[in-house]
C-alpha cells in the first residue's frame, strides 16, 4: 500500500537538474527534500540570498580558528538557530561536532532530528572542510 507523504514537502533538487527529453525539473520529496534543505542551509553564507539576508549559517567564518569548546558551542548554536528559523519541518534532538579527523582539515557535524509530521527520527552528517582543497 503506497502512502502519500507529499505533506512533507516537494522542491527542486539542488543544484537544479533538467531533463532534456521531458523539459521537467528533477524534484525531491519527503525526507530527501528535508535533507537537501539542511544541506543548503548549512552551506549558505549570511547575506548570500537576496530576499533572505539572514538565511544561512556562515560556517566559513570558522575556517582558520582553533577548534576549542567555545568555538564548538558557538557553531552548534549557529546551526540550531538557523534550523529553528528556516526549517520548521523538524525538531533538533542533538548536534554534535566530531573533530577526530581535524588534523586532516575536516569536521563532521552530526545533526540528529525528528520530522514533526511523521515523528520519524533521522540524522544528517555534514562534512565541514576547514582547509582549502587545492592539493591535486
Amino acid at each position: 500500500m503506497e502512502q502519500n507523504r507529499s505533506f512533507l514537502g516537494r522542491g527542486w533538487s539542488f543544484p537544479p537538474e533538467f531533463n532534456k527529453y521531458t523539459g521537467g525539473v528533477k524534484m525531491l520529496e519527503d525526507e530527501a527534500d528535508i535533507d537537501s534543505s539542511l544541506e543548503i542551509l548549512l552551506s549558505t553564507r549570511l547575506g548570500e540570498r537576496i530576499m533572505l539576508p539572514d538565511y544561512g549559517c556562515n560556517l566559513d567564518e570558522m575556517l582558520f580558528k582553533p577548534m576549542n569548546l567555545t568555538l564548538k558551542t558557538y557553531v552548534i548554536d549557529l546551526i540550531e538557530t538557523a534550523i529553528l528559523y528556516y526549517e520548521p519541518r523538524i525538531d533538533v534532538n542533538s548536534i554534535k561536532i566530531d573533530d577526530s579527523v581535524e588534523s586532516e582539515g575536516l569536521l563532521l557535524i552530526n545533526i540528529d532530528y525528528t520530522v514533526r509530521a511523521t515523528n520519524s527520527r533521522l540524522n544528517k552528517t555534514y562534512p565541514f572542510y576547514k582547509e582549502e582543497g587545492n592539493e591535486l
